[in-house]
């Protein structure tokens, strides 16, 4: 059973910059996503009783993110880098059993990278990421590095949007 301590708020300042993301959507009609709490038990509390210290997950989670964006059901995770080199060990095999069934029900799964020692934002899709979790279990690297990413697919802010992903989302429907 994994355990739940202060290095799982790694992510928090990423998450942070999506749920103003979407509420800035939100705002303008466009799109109605949210973030997937973990269910957690609280094993541990501080002695004031107003944080919990350590916790025990309740279960496996799935993805960070779901909702619809005109219509199109999407699912996505968030994930923070500090190299140029991102370790698969970051995501589930549960996390890539979920977003390929979401995918096969028609809904578009991603994820979002933020590599802070550059302050990039990156979009991608689902497909890219199986084949770098496809060449992992078939005894190949179990990273990818910066160069390997799709080339168009950064999320640059713009317009008071801090990870704009529906352009990511807008360049993968015409993948497809």
């Amino acid at each position: 059973m994994a355990t739940w301590s202060s290095r799982g708020l790694r992510g928090s300042t990423l998450e942070d910059l999506i749920n103003r993301t979407n509420e800035i959507y939100k705002e303008h009609g466009l799109c109605l996503v949210q973030k997937i709490p973990t269910p957690i038990t609280p094993i541990q509390m501080n002695k004031e009783h107003t944080q919990i210290t350590l916790a025990y997950f309740d279960q496996k989670s799935t993805v960070d993110y779901i909702g619809a964006v005109q219509g199109i059901p999407i699912c996505f995770d968030a994930k923070e880098c500090s190299a140029d080199t991102f370790s698969l060990a970051n995501i589930h095999e549960h996390q890539i059993s979920f977003m390929e069934e979401y995918e096969k029900q028609g809904g578009i799964s991603f994820i979002v990278i933020y590599y802070s020692h550059i302050d990039r934002f990156h979009y991608m899709r689902f497909e890219k990421l199986y084949g770098f979790w496809e060449r992992m279990r078939s005894g190949g690297r179990k990273s990818f590095r910066l160069d390997e990413l799709e080339e168009g697919y950064d999320l640059i802010p713009h317009e008071g949007l801090f990870v704009p992903y529906l352009d990511g989302i807008k360049k993968d429907l015409t993948m497809r």
